[in-house]
């Protein structure tokens, strides 16, 4: 059965290849109009840029579960903060945009680092569901606090950025330059947090740490400390998120809730506990998105996803790229 289970689910990936990649060749071979090349390579950057913004979040989901199997769900809500905190140095302090992100980020770590210390560290050790019900619980908590901040509140926020109100031009293909960035930074950042694990002492001591927790301690690391570092860090990351997301979706308080039910499926998609995995499950939830709202009835936009996540589990349990785990209990 798993032999039977393995073909069709390496049939579906070459057809999803295939059928992402035919559209250029339809267009080289005259079955396709330019028009119609130029609608679908729209939807596939715009789609992108949003799966950036996605896979950001499922990251820092499975920095946190990777390390301390703590499945956080108030992900969301530390991509909230920061990008309130970016709208706050930038748009209600007037700080120069660049300035403004770096404390924005900046404050998000910090704020990741106190929730370890003040709302996780208490409840380690207790049974998982507990875990569970104090992070969803404290995302409430932290939508009804920053609904109560003067100058934030319940109101939705534009965020200037040096991007906004700026296409670029590739020939029949406009893309926003609020887009372009959001692209490259994520490539940026996923290229700079794969030096920091591969090159730096903190970086290998993270990674340590969510291998073998013990071994790491024997191995003179300092575990906890670790983890509230890798708490500020998927903060960080968060608030980065939410800082590339407000030029395009504006800042309130429910930004968080609806990326979170996207997150998640990007985690899982790309196999619950891989870094690779959450970046292409992220891109993969964003352009299936932005391809059935724009093919598909009305609709259609916000199931797909969990469709997709629904097919690749029946077929893929583990994910895309993860890895059975075989346990002695």
């Amino acid at each position: 059965m798993d032999r039977v289970l393995g073909r069709i689910w390496w049939l579906l990936s070459a057809s999803a290849v295939i059928a992402f990649f035919s559209p250029p060749v339809l267009w080289l071979f005259g079955v396709m109009d330019g028009a119609q090349l130029t609608q679908y390579l729209q939807q596939v950057v715009s789609g992108t840029a949003n799966g950036c913004v996605y896979a950001l979040v499922a990251l820092g989901i499975v920095l946190i579960y990777k390390a301390t199997e703590t499945i956080n769900f108030a992900q969301g809500e530390l991509m909230m903060v920061g990008a309130f905190l970016a709208f706050t140095f930038i748009t209600m302090y007037g700080l120069n945009f660049w300035l403004g992100a770096a404390l924005a980020v900046a404050g998000g770590v910090l704020f990741g680092m106190a929730t370890d210390r003040a709302i996780i560290r208490p409840v380690v050790g207790q049974p998982v569901f507990a875990i569970v019900m104090v992070t969803l619980g404290f995302g409430f908590v932290v939508r009804a606090v920053v609904s109560m901040v003067p100058g934030w509140g319940t109101d939705t926020y534009a965020l200037a950025t040096p991007f906004s109100g700026a296409d670029l031009r590739l020939g029949a293909l406009v893309v926003s330059q609020d887009y372009a960035a959001i692209i490259a930074s994520t490539v940026v950042l996923c290229g700079f947090l794969f030096l920091f694990f591969r090159y730096t002492r903190l970086g290998v001591a993270m990674e340590a740490s969510s291998e073998n927790q013990l071994a790491a301690y024997y191995m003179g690391i300092p575990v906890k400390r670790v983890y509230t570092l890798i708490w500020g860090l998927s903060a960080g990351v968060a608030a980065f998120a939410g800082l590339l997301l407000a030029p395009i979706t504006f800042i309130h308080t429910q930004m968080g809730f609806g990326v979170i039910f996207k997150a998640f499926p990007a985690a899982i998609l790309g196999g619950f506990g891989s870094i690779p995995g959450a970046i292409v499950g992220g891109l993969i939830i964003g352009i299936v998105e932005a391809l059935a709202g724009f093919y598909l009835p009305e609709g259609f936009k916000d199931v797909a996803a969990y469709v997709v996540l629904l097919i690749v589990l029946l077929l893929k349990p583990e994910g895309i790229f993860g890895r059975v785990v075989v346990k002695k209990v």
